[in-house]
């Protein structure tokens, strides 16, 4: 270190009135209690004393203030705009960072994005999840360039943790800008619909108050749940905690479970809503759902269950929406969806029940094929334990597109009920067989012949496509069954010494 830098920390020091340790400490925590919470808002620390289990967080970086030849920086409310650390939440180790509005408005520096990268570092060698808190005004203009590359720092940090540790962005306040982008590359994030915005252009240039409202990125897919405030968003990132892994190595959560796995299921709601949700309810332990999503491509349900204590995704048409048709933003939703779970090895289960694909000029504008190849990308790369329940109609492209077992899905299970093959049975019927219709045989007879043959599972089942057709009630306990068959699926192909030659 050079002199004039010695010198001027030293100067730094003195105009704080800041000599030791004990003083430095004291000085954190006037700082810290001078803050005023917004109305209907945590601290930043408070935001982190609500995330970890009482007494567990150990705050890292504390003291770090900007460079010293940094406008401002040898004033006493210096330290930088972000606290970071770590702690347990719910007993396991999480890392955690939340920027403080109330330090130079949360602007990024260099130092900033510095303390952050060195909790990423901990988080990724050591196999915990990060949670981001994102409260921030944007870059600290006066640092120029170097608060700039600090956005660049986070970016590399969030994508050298992606598919390694699981990662959830929480914003209560203000991210906007470059800052919005580092919060879109983390695997979920939650907005708060009280104060948090979100948006890479401001609304004010836009000249739409909705932009970035909890709302706005709500239906844009963006935002996979939102919170009624600090505390509510804080607590959402607790129980989507509970569903993942540690990191990539770990595998699925498995618990002990209080619901028998054998018990039987009535769906005798799901029959008459249509409602993916009556399915899935009835099918998890103690009905437990965990939704995401839920405002963005509708026509697909995506979400976490427990399954005999064992964390499942779940992926399933919507019947009662737009009659399960899977649109362009619906793929989307569920190729996110499932590249996660394949990510850190979570069992995905796909309950089948649409008309099939959307047929519009809107949908060919998406571009409606890309989406619906991304989609198949992500069924036929998955790795993960895959199983496939056919509930109601699953015709055309949407049998070939979600969880076919030619597409890589391990168990596909129909219901008695099921309706498999090209298309439906009125389209078949007036494609097919329109010259068969007479005064002795009309087109519904003909169509009700289709659906008891080529529309039935049987005939999908005696092609290998399914594997079994079963009773509805016995829904739960054949998923389970698969789900624990399945549970030590290996990513790749064991390697052998050599082969065992019959001698």
């Amino acid at each position: 270190m050079d002199k004039k830098n010695l010198d001027a920390i030293r100067a730094a020091l003195k105009s704080a009135g800041v000599k030791t340790a004990a003083a430095l400490r004291s000085l954190l925590a006037e700082t810290d209690a001078s803050v005023a919470a917004p109305a209907e808002s945590l601290t930043a620390r408070g935001r982190l004393t609500a995330l970890f289990d009482e007494g567990t967080f150990m705050e890292s970086g504390a003291y770090v203030r900007r460079r010293m030849d940094a406008p401002g920086a040898d004033t006493e409310n210096a330290f930088e705009g972000v606290i970071c650390g770590w702690g347990s939440v719910a007993g396991r180790l999480v890392y955690a960072f939340s920027q403080d509005y109330s330090r130079t408005k949360g602007a990024i520096s260099e130092a900033h994005s510095k303390k952050i990268a060195e909790i990423y570092r901990l988080a990724i060698e050591n196999g915990a999840p990060v949670v981001g808190i994102f409260d921030s005004a944007g870059a600290l203009m006066l640092e120029g360039v170097r608060a700039l590359a600090g956005y660049s720092t986070l970016m590399q940090c969030v994508t050298a943790a992606s598919g390694v540790i699981p990662q959830i962005a929480v914003i209560p306040g203000l991210c906007a800008g470059s800052a919005a982008v580092v919060a879109g590359m983390f695997d979920f994030l939650i907005v708060s619909k009280v104060h948090g915005s979100l948006s890479f252009n401001a609304p004010f240039v836009l000249g739409d108050a909705a932009v970035g409202t909890s709302d706005f990125v709500s239906k844009s897919g963006l935002a996979a749940l939102t919170g009624d405030g600090d505390g509510d968003c804080i607590a959402k990132a607790k129980m989507l905690l509970s569903y993942l892994p540690m990191n990539n190595q770990e595998g699925t959560v498995v618990a002990s479970a209080k619901d028998d796995i054998n018990r039987l299921v009535d769906l005798s709601a799901y029959t008459a809503s249509e409602d993916a949700r009556d399915l899935i309810g009835a099918v998890a332990d103690s009905g437990s759902f965990l939704e995401l999503y839920a405002a963005y491509g509708k026509e697909i349900i995506a979400g976490f269950i427990t399954l005999g204590g064992t964390v499942v995704g779940v992926l399933a048409s919507q019947k009662c929406e737009n009659n399960g048709i899977l649109t362009a933003s619906a793929a989307r939703k569920a190729a996110r969806m499932l590249t996660f779970c394949d990510s850190f090895h979570i069992p995905v289960v796909t309950v089948l029940n649409s008309k099939g694909p959307d047929v519009s000029l809107e949908a060919e504008a998406s571009p409606y094929a890309s989406e619906l190849a991304k989609l198949a990308f992500a069924y036929a790369s998955a790795k993960t334990p895959l199983v496939t329940v056919i509930a109601g109609e699953a015709y055309g492209a949407v049998f070939s597109l979600m969880g076919a077992k030619a597409l890589g899905a391990d168990v596909v299970l129909a219901l008695e009920s099921a309706k498999v093959g090209v298309m439906p049975a009125s389209s078949a019927v007036a494609f097919l067989w329109n010259d068969q219709i007479s005064e002795e045989v009309s087109r519904e007879d003909l169509e009700k012949q289709w659906d008891e043959t080529m529309g039935s599972p049987v005939a999908a089942a005696s092609a290998g496509e399914i594997d079994d057709i079963i009773d509805a009630a016995e829904l739960r306990q054949r998923i389970g069954g698969a789900i624990m068959m399945l549970s030590a699926k290996s990513k790749g192909i064991p390697a052998r010494r050599h082969l065992n030659m019959p001698l």
